[in-house]
């Protein structure tokens, strides 16, 4: 486990951060001689791209793609797992907030034979709103939905690269529960946390609110077979009272309350299978996860806008002959 490692680098505005992570990573991963730094550019606004273009001019370990647009983590991740090099692919965000020495850990553990390790952060040191939202998403996707979530899962976390794209390919909107649910072999162990010391987390509350419904309706049918059984139950309630009205003996507001009831499960049910059918438009949309704008590697013509045709400038008109 000292040979072969691609490191995942996310970056999105990272700015400083580019270097921060290049000098710590290097310096800690000096043992292994087949390291590959592969920074994603998530279609940055800053100076990121810039800065990882120098580093990639002064050091061959480093490799890079820059999208044409921000197209989000999950396009990150595909992009980054379907390019690395190296048999092990470890994601190591620009923020630093896991220590890169905590990678030896990763790697000490996947020797066991495992093919994913995730680092389950011990101490978070994230605000309370973002702990409390991930710890509560993360009880529900388990209790209420019945999703398979490894405990202790986080995006620090080893993966074969085999695996890894295997996973990615099935354009699944999660990748932890996506680990249990095809077979890998997988674990967790401690790493330390600190602080984010520049630069703003990019997840925000509407954002973890989006990708845990994307996480719910995604890898659970429970919502389903709650709607299925509210509305058989509805159904039954409402022939009951209309057979008890016909006879006489229910009326008052046993009927509008038995309609107003149905109403409220009709709506459950169009918004039920509303997200439902968002999932499956999802699936069969014909854009790709993401497209690369710039990159120091070989590219998949499928992954440029050009198809890998190259696009020289268009032609100009020539300058008239003067006498």
């Amino acid at each position: 486990m000292t040979t072969g490692l691609t490191v995942l680098v996310p970056c999105f505005n990272e700015g400083a951060q580019v270097e921060a992570a290049y000098h710590e990573l290097v310096a800690e991963l000096k043992e292994i001689g087949e390291l590959e730094i592969l920074f994603v550019d998530d279609g940055s606004s800053d100076d990121s791209l810039e800065r990882i273009r120098r580093l990639a001019e002064t050091d061959p370990r480093v490799r890079y793609l820059s999208f044409t647009r921000n197209f989000g983590i999950d396009a990150v991740m595909a992009a980054g797992f379907r390019y690395a090099s190296r048999p092990w692919t470890v994601q190591c965000d620009a923020d630093l907030q896991v220590p890169p020495a905590e990678i030896w850990s990763l790697l000490a553990k996947a020797a066991e034979g495992y093919d994913v390790v995730f680092g389950e952060r011990r101490g978070r040191r994230d605000p309370l709103v973002r702990r409390a939202g991930s710890a509560g998403l993360h009880w529900a996707a388990r209790r209420i939905f019945g999703i398979g979530m490894p405990r202790g899962a986080s995006t620090f976390r080893l993966v074969r690269t085999g695996l890894a794209r295997t996973i990615t390919d099935l354009r699944l909107p999660w990748f932890i529960p996506a680990v249990p649910l095809v077979g890998a072999r997988y674990t967790a162990t401690p790493v330390t946390h600190r602080p984010r010391t520049a630069g703003r987390s990019k997840l925000r509350l509407a954002r973890l609110a989006a990708h845990s419904f994307e996480l719910f309706f995604g890898f659970s049918l429970r919502p389903l077979v709650a709607l299925y059984t509210a509305g058989a139950l509805g159904g039954a309630l409402a022939l009951l009272l209309s057979a008890l009205g016909y006879l006489g003996v229910a009326g008052g507001t046993a009927l509008p309350a038995t309609q107003l009831l149905l109403t409220g499960v009709t709506l459950a049910a169009l918004a039920v299978l509303g997200r439902y059918l968002h999932r499956l438009l999802r699936e069969s949309d014909r854009l790709r996860t993401y497209y690369v704008r710039d990159a120091n590697v070989p590219l998949l013509p499928e992954d440029t806008l050009t198809g890998g045709l190259p696009t020289p400038p268009p032609p100009t008109r020539p300058a008239p002959d003067r006498l």
